[in-house]
C-alpha cells in the first residue's frame, strides 16, 4: 500500500468555487501582509498537503519543539520549521484572533488566522537547522534577511501561485490517485536538484528493481548560484525517461520548494514530503541536501536512526562512480580498483565541461541528456 499521510491525514486548506470568491472579496477589507513568491509556495504546500499535518505556519511551541527535538508538540517528526516572518511595523497592523489577508504582488493569495506573534533568535534558528551560523552558508544568509517577528496560525489558500511548469505538477492527492491507477503499491522517491548523470540513472534503476515504480521529484524553485535552471532539469529528465526507461515505470513531477541546504535535517523533511505524496521509500545518497563541508558525507543517512516512526523507508547508498576496469557503475564497497580507473559523477566537473563546450564521456552522461542540456544557451543559475 502507498504510505499513509504524515500524521495520518492529508491536509486540504485550499478554498474552492463560491467559497473562494466570497473570501477573496472579504480579503479586500482585511489587514494585509505582503509575501514573497517563496512564501506563497510554502502556503501552497501547506494547503495541498505537501506539508501534512501542518495546517498553517508554526506556533511558538511547535517552532521551539521543531528546533530542539525535531518533532512537533504532538511528537510527530518535523525537522524544518515552516514559518512566516513579519516586521515589527506589520505586527502592529492586526491583533490576535484576527484574520489577515496574504498578498502576492496585487493578488490576495491566502488568509491567515493569527494565533500568535512571537520573537525568535536568528542565530539559534541558524545553529539548530544548519548546524552553523556562518554567513557563507546559503541558508544562514536567508535567515539573516528575515524580519523581526514570526506569526503563527492556520491558513486558507485563495489562489495558486503562478506556475510555469503546471504540466509537471501533481498534488499529493493526484499523485496517490495516479499510483493507484498504475497499480503501484511500493513507490521509491528520488529527490534531485540536478540534471541526471549516469550515477542518478543507476540509482533510479536499482530502485525500479526493488519497487513497483519510481517517483522522480525534482525541486523547482530558488536554488544556489551554479545549480541547473529548472527548465534544464526537466528537459534533461524528459530525455532520459523517453530513451532509457520502460513505459509506466517512472512518474516525473516537480516539487515546488526552496532548497534549504540543511543536510541531515532536510533529508528528513524531504522524506516527509514524499511520504505525503504516497511514496513508501526514498533514496538518500551521499551528502543529501548538503552544501560545502558543513555536514559529514553520510550524516544525512545517519539521522534516520532517530526516527523509527517516520513511516517511510530510506534506501541508503554509498557514492557511485564509473570504473573503467569494472566496465560499469560501482561503489567503493564492490570495486577494488585504484582511483585512476574511476570516473566520478561530479556536478562541478559537469558544469566545467559544459561551460567549456566539451562533451561529457558516455560513462558520465547519456548523449541524449547532454544534447537537451546543450540546447539551452545558459543552463545554470548565474553566479
Amino acid at each position: 500500500m502507498v504510505a499513509r499521510p504524515h500524521g495520518g491525514r492529508l491536509v486540504k486548506q485550499a478554498a474552492e468555487g463560491k467559497k473562494r470568491d466570497r473570501l477573496v472579496e472579504e480579503a479586500a477589507h482585511m489587514p494585509s501582509i505582503d509575501i514573497t513568491m517563496e512564501k506563497a509556495v510554502e502556503l501552497e504546500n501547506i494547503a495541498y498537503g505537501v506539508y501534512s499535518p501542518l495546517e498553517g505556519f508554526l506556533s511558538q511551541e511547535d517552532f521551539e519543539h521543531c528546533l530542539n527535538s525535531m518533532r512537533l508538540t504532538s511528537d510527530i517528526p518535523w525537522t524544518i520549521p515552516v514559518i512566516l516572518d513579519i516586521s515589527e511595523e506589520e505586527s502592529k497592523k492586526f491583533s490576535l484572533s484576527e484574520t489577515v489577508a496574504l498578498k502576492l504582488d496585487s493578488t490576495y493569495i491566502g488568509l491567515l488566522d493569527v494565533e500568535e506573534i512571537y520573537d525568535y533568535s536568528k542565530s539559534q534558528l541558524a545553529e539548530k537547522v544548519f548546524k552553523t551560523t556562518s554567513h557563507e552558508h546559503p541558508g544562514v544568509q536567508k535567515i539573516l534577511k528575515m524580519k523581526e517577528k514570526l506569526v503563527g496560525g492556520k491558513i486558507t489558500l485563495l489562489a495558486d501561485p503562478p506556475n510555469e511548469f503546471q504540466k509537471y505538477t501533481l498534488r499529493p492527492m493526484e499523485a496517490r490517485i495516479l499510483f493507484k491507477e498504475l497499480g503501484w503499491k511500493t513507490i521509491v522517491a528520488f529527490q534531485t536538484r540536478n540534471a541526471p548523470h549516469i550515477g542518478h540513472e543507476f540509482l533510479q534503476k536499482i530502485a525500479m528493481s526493488l519497487a513497483d515504480g519510481v517517483f522522480i521529484n525534482p525541486v523547482i524553485g530558488r536554488k544556489k548560484a551554479g545549480d541547473f535552471r529548472d527548465e534544464v532539469i526537466l528537459a534533461a529528465y524528459d530525455s532520459l525517461i523517453k530513451h532509457y526507461f520502460p513505459k509506466n515505470s517512472v512518474v516525473l513531477s516537480i516539487l515546488r520548494y526552496e532548497m534549504k541546504y540543511a543536510g541531515p535535517r532536510e533529508a528528513i523533511h524531504h522524506a516527509i514530503m514524499r511520504k505525503n505524496f504516497g511514496c513508501t521509500h526514498i533514496i538518500v545518497g551521499r551528502d543529501h541536501a548538503g552544501v560545502g563541508s558543513y555536514y559529514k558525507p553520510y550524516e544525512a543517512q545517519e539521522i534516520f536512526q532517530l526516527f523509527p516512526d517516520l513511516g517511510i523507508t530510506p534506501l541508503f547508498f554509498r557514492e557511485f562512480f564509473y570504473c573503467r576496469k569494472c566496465s560499469g557503475v560501482v561503489n567503493e564497497r564492490i570495486c577494488p580498483h585504484e582511483e585512476s580507473h574511476r570516473v566520478t559523477f561530479s556536478g562541478t566537473r559537469l558544469r566545467d565541461l559544459i561551460m567549456r563546450g566539451e562533451t561529457p564521456p558516455p560513462e558520465f552522461m547519456r548523449p541524449e541528456v547532454f544534447e537537451s542540456i546543450r540546447s539551452f544557451s545558459n543552463p545554470f543559475i548565474e553566479l
